[in-house]
């Protein structure tokens, strides 16, 4: 069963890293895939880590629709099992509504990586759609807690159908947020890559 999941951690954690591995054990699976970011460290149309790792990737401008340009490639006889999706916290909400539907629609799985709010500690519209519509979330070295930073309840999906993981190296914030099904201590940078859990 195809699943929007959503990696969200803090800059510097190994998210665009966890992006570039996924990519390769799908391809190693035979599996075929695309690959979106938006406003990449490296220029445009690259997905990147700082580890100096790269693969070429579809640029998201504002304007592009993730069901037609799915659907198009499908016309033409390209397959298309599972979409890699980095920087998606500067998706638009309409953009990550389009990936749910071709989860959800099409059966194609779905990994979106990304920081959930800025400098600001306000959330990324992006994030905010992500955290409310991924069957799973998988929180890298953040604390989540019962509301957000603004006091209000946070913009989590129903909890009976969505599931959230979490690894920090504080073993004194895991599990303060709800519905956590895997609590991990340990340094995201190191864990991210295993990525044993699901």
């Amino acid at each position: 069963m195809a699943e929007l999941v959503f990696f969200s951690g803090t800059m510097d954690c190994g998210k665009s890293t966890l992006a570039l591995q996924m990519d390769h054990n799908n391809s190693a699976r035979g599996r075929q895939g695309l690959i979106f970011t938006k406003l990449d460290r490296m220029g445009e149309s690259v997905l990147s880590s700082r580890l100096g790792l790269s693969t070429p990737a579809i640029e998201v401008s504002d304007h592009l629709d993730f069901w037609d340009a799915v659907v198009e490639r499908l016309t033409q006889g390209v397959r298309v099992d599972y979409l890699i999706c980095d920087e998606a916290q500067f998706y638009t909400p309409v953009q990550v509504e389009q990936l749910a539907r071709l989860v959800d629609e099409l059966g194609i799985d779905v990994h979106a990586f990304g920081i959930t709010a800025d400098f600001r500690t306000e959330l990324f519209p992006g994030s905010r759609r992500l955290i409310e519509l991924a069957d799973r979330v998988l929180v890298l070295g953040s604390r989540l807690g019962e509301t957000d930073w603004w006091g209000k309840a946070p913009y989590w999906g129903d909890p009976s159908a969505q599931e959230v993981a979490q690894v920090d190296i504080d073993g004194e914030t895991l599990g303060n947020i709800r519905g956590v099904r895997f609590a991990v201590r340990a340094d995201a940078l190191e864990f991210a890559p295993q990525y044993p859990l699901w």
